[in-house]
């Protein structure tokens, strides 16, 4: 409530000379906008205005970890994370494999900062720069039918009976397509188990709506094969595989665009999107996770954390991750206190995991036989019949090593000597 309701921004000038109130809504907008001084100036703003009240987010921080803490020393578990992980069989090594395997590999991310800097033309980057487009966004008009079509090619390699499911979910009603009064923003794949899946768009006919079409159409076809092959109680699946197959879809529909796109600015502008797919869900998140893991552990040994103890935590994971050439302004030591996540303990590692093991299936996918499809397809009706760890290593994915997220990273760079190689 106090994120959410309680504080009010300043008012910044916008890219029209506007005089405009910042809000936790358009400060996604400002932030990559062209005009470097309107993103520095919502930058500054914001967290400035978070710092305004620094004890307090502190306060109720540390009062969740301790209470996160407090249960899990009650339920003789060795460590909050174990108290977390061990409910669904998850070994702990998962989650140092997550934050390890990300350390050494944070070179990649250090070129991906590099090239950002070139593109950008800039003498220096700042944090603020980091999510302004490193490519001109050009036209795309994709209608809803043609999504259709360029799903299916891009997911032929699933096989016919997938194609089957996905084309008589289209035709039976499964998509509310357009945006409508009362509707939710986004989009959302739901249901019941005696239901069809429901999936809801907003679509506007940009390249980023058919690529939500295939992620959500992931969700809903693992749902409806989950509940087609198990009983009720079985028929759900937990969040450590619920981004799995809607990922596995997103990657094969991006890697066939890029493949058969003969623009080159359009082709740029895919390769800038997976990009920042990896960087947002993989490389920031994992930050996310090493910060969880550091505080949840001092406190753990008895450490009391200040703001300041928080915000220096914070800025040597900005420093460590994003290298020599970002320069790390001192406003986002302050971001820790913005993510809302942080109040779900150890839950952001499941987005990194979830987007490894659909980069790895992705690779099996395109590049295996017959039985390796019907491993997937059995992981996609397996709902919840089995712990998340060994429903996909029996579908070809150990995520107790570190391959698949290396695999990730391996993608991330293959992206980067393409981007490269275009520019």
């Amino acid at each position: 409530m106090l994120s959410n309701a309680d504080m009010t921004f300043p008012k910044i000038i916008d890219e029209d000379g506007k005089e405009v109130e910042l809000t936790e809504g358009n400060y996604s907008v400002f932030i990559r906008s062209k005009n470097r001084k309107v993103r520095e100036s919502a930058f500054k703003t914001l967290f400035q205005t978070y710092e305004n009240f620094k004890n307090t987010f502190a306060s109720t921080y540390t009062a969740s970890h301790k209470n996160f803490i407090f249960n899990s020393k009650i339920r003789k578990y060795n460590s909050a994370l174990e108290s977390s992980l061990k409910p669904n069989k998850i070994p702990l090594e998962v989650y140092h494999n997550v934050v390890n395997t990300v350390n050494e590999n944070l070179s990649a991310l250090h070129r991906y900062v590099n090239i950002k800097k070139r593109l950008l033309k800039l003498e220096d980057i700042h944090m603020y720069d980091l999510y302004v487009p490193n490519i001109e966004a050009p036209k795309f008009d994709i209608p809803y039918e043609s999504a259709v079509d360029l799903c299916l090619k891009a997911l032929k390699p699933l096989g016919n009976e997938y194609l089957e499911i996905f084309k008589s979910g289209v035709n039976d009603g499964w998509v509310d397509v357009y945006e409508n009064k009362g509707k939710r923003g986004g989009a959302y794949s739901s249901g019941s188990y005696t239901s069809m899946p429901y999936v809801l768009l907003n679509y506007t006919n940009q390249v980023n709506d058919a690529s939500t079409l295939a992620h959500e159409m992931g969700h809903s076809i693992h749902s409806y094969y989950s509940r087609k092959n198990q009983p009720y109680i079985y028929a759900d699946y937990v969040l450590f595989c619920a981004e799995v197959a809607s990922i596995t879809n997103e990657c094969l529909f991006m890697d066939y665009l890029i493949k058969n796109e003969t623009d080159k600015n359009k082709r740029l502008y895919l390769i800038n999107e997976q990009l920042e797919s990896i960087r947002t869900t993989v490389f920031r998140q994992t930050m996310f996770a090493e910060f969880e893991l550091t505080t949840h552990e001092k406190m753990e040994k008895g450490e009391s954390l200040s703001t300041e103890d928080l915000c220096g935590i914070y800025h040597n994971l900005n420093k460590k991750y994003f290298g020599e050439d970002m320069i790390i302004d001192k406003e986002i030591d302050m971001e820790w206190a913005r993510i809302p996540h942080f109040y779900s303990d150890f839950y952001v590692y499941q987005y990194v995991t979830g987007f490894a093991a659909a980069n790895s299936f992705y690779n099996i996918i395109l590049s295996g036989e017959d039985s390796d499809i019907e491993k997937y397809k059995n992981f996609l009706k397996s709902g919840c019949s089995d712990y998340p760890i060994n429903i996909l290593k029996k579908a070809g994915v150990d995520m107790t090593t570190p391959k698949p997220l290396q695999d990730t990273i391996d993608r991330f760079n293959e992206l980067l000597d393409m981007l490269e190689k275009e520019i």
